[in-house]
């Protein structure tokens, strides 16, 4: 069969996948057009003043009510899920029939971590009796010669020990992708999976074991994601994305693994691959012009996700966090450095969007990838919209749908985990960590959507925030000097709306103001 007509089948097939009955999809997307349209709706009747700016903002609240509404049905589904089978762990007898490559990727990332953790990996694939079954490998894009030399004298003793194979290639053609194709031409034949992690990745032998179990047991499964928890962090912030990991994510792993079924995505890490599924859809698109928009992409975990699930393989999600993390940024500045390279990657699927045969899900996908950024700046235009005056509401039920819609994905975690937590202590201990994450996440909220619209403005202006480049500025501005800046800039333009603008959008202003405080707390040993 040509490549054009395997990619026609391959539509095809995606169109039929489409169409078919899907009672956890069909519910996700009843509920986010159901409650969009609620808050869409709320918003049209409190308008007092059909302006040109009302026009222009009506449309902007609809895709940003998507957006929320979107969060709060995956989160009910997976309520409704939770029930659902999992796999468990294999029988003990049960012996993998394929081979499995260990992938860990490394690029400049401290290397004694690493060479611990695949020290005490090793011992624990030899005690699940997965030693013949998998081989462990590290391959490194590190330049700078202290550097190669610091990793290599970490990974020494290991490579001498035959307990891993290790390659650091002179020249970082494509980044991490690039480095992973390489792999797969040299020595992707003599495995039938592969396990992918970052070197900040951390899985245990137990839920490998399972995970290959997952893949052998699906014939066409090309790729299987893990839930992700977080390692345990020195930094107050660092402690409360855990706590948020811990409260959330299964849960809304559960509904998004419902929803999405064998058209998932992919996070880059923590996920065991076919490397027949991934050796037909690996070759990335390169796009033209220069960066941002232009270049290698960024964020290519979602881009492959779609090109194999395109090539007819399921892409599947395992929710499941036992036994699979990853660390967390420490602070809020490296949070934002992370999160400023994500939101260039996102914002370059803009240009793919259109690739032909993609499965409908995946460019689902990739436009929730796009919205997830684009939802900062446009919620900030509202904002500025309706604190001027421009646009004239009455009433606080749209304000109140908007904070219930967002409340509830925490109050669905909360109602999943609390049956669960067994001891009137421990549903205390439940409790009171729900409310210190929610009041946490909403402190950081408004600094969050200032810094995301920052983030996604540099894009449109054409900056490029480069790959792990280590590149400083030349000045850099004091923190939270900027959202002090916009809080008292929106102070003072909603106090020409009267009192009762400003207190409505105090939520806002007053962690804006505040930001150097929260930040300095936030950023500081959690000891």
């Amino acid at each position: 069969m040509s490549f054009p007509d395997a990619i026609l089948k391959s539509a095809n097939t995606a169109t039929r996948d489409w169409t078919l009955p899907d009672s956890p999809r069909a519910a996700f997307f009843g509920l986010t057009v159901g409650l969009a349209s609620v808050i869409t709706l709320a918003f049209a009747a409190s308008v007092t003043s059909w302006t040109l700016a009302a026009l222009v903002a009506l449309p902007l609240v609809a895709v940003n009510a998507l957006w929320i509404a979107g969060g709060a049905a995956t989160a009910i589904v997976g309520v409704k899920r939770r029930a659902s089978r999992l796999p468990g762990d294999p029988p003990a007898e049960w012996q993998p029939v394929g081979k499995t490559a260990i992938i860990v990727t490394l690029c400049k990332e401290p290397p004694h971590p690493v060479a611990r953790y695949l020290r005490d990996l090793h011992a624990s694939l030899r005690r699940h009796r997965l030693e013949q079954a998998t081989r462990i490998f590290v391959l490194s894009d590190t330049q700078g010669e202290d550097l190669i030399t610091r990793e290599e004298a970490a990974l020494r003793g290991l490579i001498d020990a035959g307990l891993v194979e290790y390659r650091r290639r002179e020249r970082n053609i494509g980044r991490k992708p690039g480095n992973i194709a390489d792999w797969l031409r040299q020595s992707g034949d003599a495995f039938d999976y592969m396990l992918v992690l970052d070197a900040d990745s951390r899985m245990s032998a137990g839920r490998i074991r399972r995970m290959i179990r997952q893949i052998e047991s699906r014939p066409r499964a090309g790729l299987v994601q893990a839930g992700m928890g977080l390692v345990p962090g020195g930094s107050r912030f660092a402690r409360h994305q855990r706590s948020a990991v811990r409260l959330m994510s299964s849960n809304f792993g559960h509904g998004m693994a419902a929803w999405a079924g064998r058209s998932g995505n992919y996070w880059g890490h923590n996920a065991i691959i076919r490397t027949k599924a991934f050796r037909e859809a690996a070759a990335l698109p390169e796009l033209s012009g220069r960066p941002p928009f232009g270049g290698p992409i960024l964020s290519h975990d979602f881009i492959e996700a779609a090109w194999i699930r395109r090539a007819g393989w399921a892409v599947e999600l395992d929710p499941d966090l036992a036994g699979s993390a990853e660390a967390a940024p420490q602070t809020l500045e490296a949070f934002h450095k992370r999160d400023r390279r994500w939101c260039q990657g996102n914002l370059q699927h803009m240009r793919v969007l259109a690739e032909p045969g993609l499965h409908p899900m995946s460019r689902f996908h990739l436009v929730s990838g796009v919205l997830s950024y684009l939802a900062a700046p446009i919620w900030l235009s509202l904002v500025v919209l309706v604190a001027a005056g421009a646009v004239q509401i009455t009433g606080a039920l749209p304000f109140l749908l908007v904070a219930l819609v967002l409340l509830l994905p925490k109050v669905c975690a909360l109602w999943t985990r609390m049956p669960r937590a067994g001891t009137l202590w421990r549903k205390w201990v439940t409790l009171r960590a729900w409310a210190g994450e929610l009041a946490v996440s909403s402190l950081v909220a408004p600094i969050m959507m200032v810094r995301q619209t920052a983030s996604v403005l540099s894009v449109l202006m054409g900056r490029d925030c480069g790959w792990k480049s280590g590149r400083m500025p030349r000045f850099t501005v004091p923190r939270g000097l900027p959202e002090i800046g916009f809080g008292l800039a929106l102070m003072a333009t909603a106090s020409h709306s009267g009192a009762g603008m400003t207190l409505w959008l105090s939520p806002l202003i007053l962690p804006l103001l505040g930001a150097p405080f929260i930040v300095r707390v936030l950023d500081a040993s959690a000891q």
